[in-house]
């Protein structure tokens, strides 16, 4: 180990010489040697009196280190200023990190970070990370806000020493916004207009117009060049195939990652959401001013076929494209030379950007002079009511000429795809739309589908448009209808696999589905008893294991109700369901009603496992209220006529509390021969979420013994395997324990880390308010952490930012 340098918390300096290429073709080899030179003394000099310790080299660079960040800064300082008035301008970095000390110098994440600090800045300036920014005093900074870094995950925050005003630093920008697959043509007045109001101080712009008027390529332009004006960066939330207002502002917490709280996310943060394609939800206007007053740096970039019509709103109506720039847009899309008849034609379609492309579309097998002519023969019989806008009128037509060019196996089709919300896979549209192969190309040739990522989807414009077309006709309601038992035999696949080891791939598939899925509930809550109570039982869990735990319960009340109707219609897995997620929202009490009420029904008919799993849910309600004596009578009992009836999942599930009991009493011998015999019965069923619960158990049992070895291969192991999985309420507890055995070993940055990261993943997932047993736990790990140290602080809050691929690979420590 390197004797000289320091240890424990240590302030890193980086430099490196700005245009050093280009100095050297200026001031020739042997002048900038001689610069160069000159610079390495001055670095030395000045930070050699300061503490600084020399790591590294590398050319024109250096590496400091300092045991303090006081002096480290005042050594950045003083380097800036005596190279100012010379030809050499170093871009110099700060951070403050805990990095291992080896043999050969520093090794941990905050070396790259730092460099990655310093390699942002320019000539001249000096750039601080966070850490390193709250342990210097009385220094003017400028914050230069939250910025994204190569190789770094998450956004991280930037400041500078003085007010020099320099050049956007060199990050990666902290935003989402999605790159157009075509170039922006035209628009150059508009996009001007709409930066002007937000420079005049406008925070909620909504810019309005027919569909296909280029709202959201407008939209995005304006989004793209704001990006460098607030400093917690620029989002695109995609609303187009939701249909609930209740789920718009859940939809922005889900793309921030906002864990604590949309408004308690965003707070006092610069920041800039670009809302797009709102009309469809547009009920959701009085939650979204709520949020827009509550976060006073916060500014909304909506696009919608109408105001929002709330306090504060500035309209902007997209008008159509200038008569050039149609052309231009015209000639670029479809590779023609500009022309008198696709002026012409352009004109006809008012300019209307989607008109135009859809029209460019057709080139490919139509001169212009053609399409003008068939486009002519239509648009007159094609016009909306005499109070719809002229525009909306020309795009209607525009949308309908391409379907009425349509052969009529073409127009079937593309009518019965319109059920689809989001998209579906090839699979769904041959079933639901009866499908083929050609026909679906076709659609996608002439612009009409789209084809991304193995899904086929509409432009929500032009899916407007097909709904009309198939509500018109009687086929709908058999499309619907097809629909909804697509989506309820993908559910029910789905169901029992999402319970065991291929859990992380059967979410993967449903994950873009969720909107059909959504929507197929919703038809059969108004048509089909049957299916929506099959549907909401087929359904509840994949939602619960995505953290919507509130919409599941809604589907299954409502589905419990309508089974209550017709006694025909078996409820024991909507009962179950609902006691599952009333449990994990602490509604112990409704828990307890459902639950007794499918045992009810378990005994009425005699069916043993039902019996057995209404038994258990009972236990595990008596356990959370604390009566040990009533939980472990019930779940005594399911074991019993579980085992009698070979229900060996149930058994499992059983024998694990039983296992929670006997160490709550103080018996762990008795324990943990539960947790073994529970571990073993998963592992026959190969129930790979089963066995990541008993390996828990086992780890918190040797927790508990102060064998933080064992502990630690039991967490590992539970934690790979729930990893795998995708479950996060495994990875919550799983993260949550190996918080303790860092404890014990009193690790207290790694205590911080994975504390934060199991909170932050505990109040995404909704998990009820913890029990005593989580608060005891709780209370010895916080023992060991020191509110008031600012690194504690600062590694709390960096484990809460972790994504959960992140936390689980920090937990494993495979995150280097």
């Amino acid at each position: 180990m390197r004797v000289d340098l320091p240890s424990g918390t240590v302030t890193f300096l980086f430099t490196d010489v700005e245009g050093s290429t280009r100095l050297l073709h200026e001031l020739g080899a042997e002048g900038y040697a001689g610069a160069l030179a000159e610079h390495r003394r001055v670095v030395r000099e000045t930070c050699a009196p300061r503490g600084g310790v020399e790591v590294d080299t590398q050319g024109d660079a250096f590496f400091f280190a300092f045991a303090e960040a006081p002096p480290a800064v005042a050594a950045a300082q003083a380097i800036t200023d005596a190279l100012a008035s010379g030809s050499i301008h170093l871009r110099i970095g700060l951070h403050t990190g805990t990095p291992l000390v080896t043999d050969e110098g520093y090794v941990g994440d905050d070396v790259h970070f730092a460099a990655r600090v310093a390699a942002s800045g320019h000539g001249g300036q000096v750039v601080l990370s966070k850490s390193a920014c709250e342990l210097v005093d009385g220094l003017s900074l400028t914050d230069l806000g939250e910025h994204r870094l190569k190789d770094i995950e998450g956004p991280v925050s930037i400041y500078q020493l003085g007010e020099t005003t320099f050049p956007p630093l060199k990050t990666i920008s902290n935003t989402n916004l999605p790159r157009p697959a075509s170039s922006f043509v035209g628009r150059e007045a508009e996009l001007s207009e709409v930066l002007a109001r937000f420079e005049r101080g406008a925070r909620l712009l909504t810019l309005t117009g027919p569909g296909g008027s280029g709202k959201t390529r407008l939209a995005l332009e304006a989004a793209a060049t704001l990006v460098p004006s607030y400093k917690a960066g620029v989002f695109w939330i995609g609303l187009a195939a939701l249909r609930e207002p209740s789920l718009v502002t859940e939809t922005i917490a889900q793309t921030l990652g906002a864990q604590d709280g949309l408004a308690e996310h965003i707070g006092e943060r610069e920041m800039l959401l670009l809302l797009d394609n709102l009309e469809q939800v547009i009920e959701a206007a009085p939650e979204l001013s709520g949020l827009l007053q509550g976060c006073r740096n916060l500014t909304l970039l909506c696009t919608s076929r109408e105001l929002l019509r709330v306090q504060g709103e500035v309209e902007y109506e997209v008008p159509p494209l200038a008569s050039l720039e149609a052309v231009d847009l015209f000639c670029e899309r479809s590779r023609l030379e500009a022309t008198a008849e696709i002026a012409e034609l352009c004109a006809r379609l008012d300019d209307l950007p989607l008109a135009v492309e859809l029209a460019a579309a057709r080139s490919k097998a139509l001169s212009p002079a053609q399409i003008l002519e068939r486009l002519s023969q239509r648009l007159d019989l094609l016009k909306g009511g005499r109070d719809a806008e002229a525009r909306q009128q020309t795009l209607r037509a525009t949308i309908a000429w391409s379907y009425d060019v349509l052969s009529q196996d073409e127009q079937r089709l593309f009518r019965s795809l319109s059920v689809f919300a989001g998209g579906c896979t090839l699979d769904a549209a041959e079933y639901v739309a009866g499908a083929d192969l050609d026909t679906l190309q076709a659609l996608v040739e002439k612009s009409l589908v789209r084809f991304t990522s193995e899904r086929y989807w509409m432009l929500e414009t032009i899916r407007e448009f097909a709904v009309e077309r198939l509500q018109s006709l009687s086929e709908a309601g058999q499309a619907l209808e097809r629909h909804a038992e697509w989506y309820m035999r993908l559910a029910r696949s789905a169901h029992g696999e999402l319970r065991g080891a291929s859990q992380g791939e059967w979410l993967e598939r449903l994950d873009p589905d969720v909107e059909n899925l959504r929507g197929a509930i919703r038809w059969a809550q108004g048509h089909d008893e049957g299916l929506e109570v099959e549907l909401a039982g087929a359904t509840w869990f994949f939602l619960a294991m995505r953290g919507l735990l509130r919409e599941a319960l809604g589907y299954l009340v409502h589905a419990i109700e309508t089974a209550e109707n017709d006694p025909s219609l078996d409820k024991s897995e909507l009962l179950y369901g609902a006691a599952f997620v009333a449990i994990r929202t602490g509604d112990y009490a409704a828990a307890k009603q459902w639950s007794q009420q499918r045992l009810g029904l378990g005994r009425a008919r005699g069916h043993a496992p039902v019996i057995a799993r209404s038994l258990v849910g009972l236990g595990v309600v008596a356990l959370m209220e604390d009566d040990l004596e009533r939980a472990e009578t019930f779940l005594r009992e399911a074991a019993q006529v579980a085992d009698d009836c070979s229900d060996t999942q149930t058994l499992a599930m059983a024998v694990a509390h039983l296992g929670s009991i006997a160490l709550l009493k103080g018996d762990s011998e008795t324990a943990l021969l539960y947790y073994q015999q529970g571990l073993q019965l998963h592992r026959e069923l190969s129930d790979a979420r089963g066995e990541v619960e008993s390996l828990e158990s086992l780890g918190w049992l040797a927790l508990l013994r102060g064998d933080t070895d064992e502990a630690a291969a039991f967490l590992g192991e539970a934690l790979r395997l729930a990893g795998s999985l995708g479950a996060r309420e495994q990875i919550w507890s799983c993260l949550f324990q190996s918080a303790e055995v860092a404890a014990q070993r009193r690790d207290v940055v790694r205590v911080a880390r994975l504390l934060g990261a199991a909170d932050a993943l505990r109040d995404e997932i909704g998990l009820a308010p913890p029990d005593r047993s989580e608060q005891e736990q709780r209370a010895r790990i916080a023992s060991v952490l020191d509110e008031s140290d600012p690194t504690l602080v600062a590694a709390q809050s960096e484990g809460r930012a972790l994504t959960i691929d992140q936390a689980v690979a920090y937990a494993l420590g495979e995150d280097h």
